[in-house]
């Protein structure tokens, strides 16, 4: 039975808003590097950046199925069961997205779903919080979407992140697409993007 008790408000006008997020996280995977403001979004539940809930918001749906990393509570995955309708899953090998809620809680990215030659846009979606973000840091990042290239910082990700996202990258056509969450600000990270520090 989900507890209903204390599940915060989600989207005033859910088509609206829903359509106003999703457009921000489009737009981070197509630029990827920048930094896209998440502004007027529902307060999230305990654990959760504002950013990261709403982006859920609006991917989520009855046919998702969501995996959390270890430290989210089960208000976390009440709130979300109950405005999107999502499953939740136990391995992240079964989701099709996941919000880990800061780097030292995220799994190796092979042990998420990479997709197949056949069926790569059945990959995961991964979204992961972290400290802080800002352009201008130590990585550089080019490929599709990037004019030269272009620098970001993404607090606690460090030396293995940037060697599991080389693996990652090299799967291509497969392999996950990820999203850094930091308090209102996301950043798009799909596949084809390479980083180096």
């Amino acid at each position: 039975m989900l507890d209903l008790a204390g599940i915060a408000p989600g989207f005033a006008d859910a088509t609206l808003e829903s359509q106003a997020v999703f457009r921000r996280g489009l737009a981070g995977l197509a630029h990827p590097g920048t930094l896209q403001e998440c502004v007027d979004v529902p307060a999230p539940p305990q654990g959760v950046h504002p950013a990261a809930n709403a982006l859920l918001l609006a991917l989520l749906d009855q046919d998702c199925r969501l995996w959390l990393s270890a430290s989210l509570s089960g208000a976390v995955a009440g709130y979300l069961r109950f405005h999107t309708g999502c499953v939740l899953v136990g391995e992240p090998g079964h989701a099709d997205f996941a919000l880990v809620a800061a780097p030292a809680e995220l799994p190796p990215l092979g042990s998420f779903d990479i997709g197949s030659d056949e069926f790569p846009d059945r990959s995961a979606t991964v979204i992961v919080q972290v400290g802080a973000l800002s352009a201008g840091g130590p990585w550089r990042l080019w490929g599709p979407g990037i004019r030269g290239e272009a620098r970001l910082q993404a607090a606690g990700l460090g030396a293995d992140f940037l060697a599991q996202w080389k693996h990652n990258a090299a799967a291509f056509p497969c392999g996950v697409d990820l999203f850094l969450a930091s308090g209102n600000l996301l950043c798009g990270l799909p596949r084809t993007t390479r980083i180096a520090d």
